[in-house]
């Protein structure tokens, strides 16, 4: 088995996604030079952004888009790439302990990190900087795909403005005016684990 350097979602340096020109569709936005596979089956469009991976070194505070999506849609562990771990209970995640900013906590919570294997965990709260100022092991027994996190557009001349970046759910009319660079679940019927 080899030593994790960085997790799987971790951005590399040779990663940088190249520039790009934004223009404006009927209701949306898109690349000026824009290929089909720039969208996915939803029609929603995607970041460029080069898979090298293992190149250069690690961004820590970077995720790498399409990695982070395909552990998202597979349920793969964000540090080893391997299943996430799975009980009657559900699919286990780790996550910043903020249990004080709601009731029911982190119930109905769209999130952006992929879910973990146990080994990982454990590696993870004893390396990540992070998670090392508080964290939580959370199972959630359903996680629907909900939406995208990226950069959004508004409608300008001659070309589209970015507003701002932040969560957008799939049925939110602000999806077609939304650059996407991450998945989001919403994790439901949580289980909160007790943490040595």
């Amino acid at each position: 088995m080899s030593t994790v350097v960085a997790p799987y979602v971790t951005q590399w340096s040779s990663e940088e996604a190249a520039p790009f020109q934004m223009i404006a569709l009927p209701g949306g936005i898109g690349y000026a030079d824009e290929t089909l596979g720039d969208r996915d089956s939803r029609g929603i469009l995607w970041t460029r952004t080069p898979s090298r991976h293992g190149e250069g070194k690690p961004v820590f505070g970077l995720v790498h888009g399409p990695r982070q999506r395909r552990a998202m849609r597979r349920l793969l562990c964000q540090v080893c790439a391997g299943p996430a771990d799975r009980s009657t209970d559900g699919v286990l995640w780790i996550l910043q302990d903020q249990r004080e900013d709601w009731p029911g906590w982190p119930n109905r919570m769209g999130i952006t990190e992929p879910p973990i294997c146990l080994p990982c965990a454990e590696l993870s709260t004893r390396l990540c900087p992070a998670l090392r100022r508080g964290h939580v092991l959370i199972r959630a027994r359903t996680h629907p795909l909900a939406g995208v996190f990226g950069m959004q557009y508004e409608p300008g001349l001659p070309t589209p403005v970015r507003t701002e970046t932040g969560l957008v759910a799939f049925d939110s009319p602000r999806i077609r005016w939304t650059l996407a660079a991450q998945l989001i679940r919403e994790l439901n019927d949580c289980t909160i684990l007790e943490t040595p």
